[in-house]
């Protein structure tokens, strides 16, 4: 259950509902995510950059790998509402999440995802140096930052445990299976 409520578009404050609106007409929904940031213009503003970072990102890696790199962060980092998003796009795209035909440069951008997630600060000069085979100086910092910002994505909706959408509970991902090559899943079981 959420930790935090979802923002009420009725009984919100003027500048909320001015957001609100806003966040409405640029996306066509108001998740529970959003709903929940909603608390905060300015959060709401900043995580949402992601779609910004996305728009950039799709004509570079394509939309699939785009989905496939948020969904291993999401994965790495154990989010099950970010992981089930990304397993609905994968479902509906017709593939089948635990058995995706994948090419090198697929597993490099894949691999870099895992790994900004795992500890950014082990992204080793191999995989680098693949990333940069296949990739401007540019699109790595937009792939980085992306990245980054799906990992703030994880970090709202597990922290404030945001309640699954009713629209993805079809797609949940069962966090025993989705996450059991996680380190940061591993970790979580280890304390308990």
């Amino acid at each position: 259950m959420s930790r935090i409520t979802k923002v009420n578009h009725e009984t919100a404050s003027p500048e909320v509902q001015e957001e609100y609106n806003r966040v409405l007409e640029k996306h066509g929904s108001i998740s529970n995510m959003k709903a929940t940031l909603l608390h905060s213009p300015e959060a709401s503003r900043a995580v949402l950059e992601w779609y910004t970072l996305f728009e950039k990102v799709k004509p570079v890696i394509g939309l699939r790998l785009s989905i496939l790199f948020c969904n291993a962060i999401s994965r790495e980092n154990a989010c099950t509402l970010c992981a089930t998003y990304m397993n609905k796009e994968i479902v509906s795209k017709g593939e089948d999440p635990d058995h995706l035909l994948l090419d090198d440069r697929d597993r490099t951008i894949i691999e870099f995802g895992r790994q900004l997630a795992a500890d950014p600060n082990r992204v080793s000069d191999e995989l680098f140096s693949r990333l940069r085979s296949t990739l401007t100086e540019t699109q790595i910092v937009e792939l980085t930052v992306f990245g980054a910002l799906m990992i703030v994505n994880n970090i709202v909706n597990s922290a404030l445990r945001v309640d699954l959408d009713e629209a993805l509970s079809a797609y949940a991902v069962d966090p025993e299976v989705a996450f059991a090559g996680s380190s940061h899943f591993q970790k979580s079981r280890e304390v308990l």
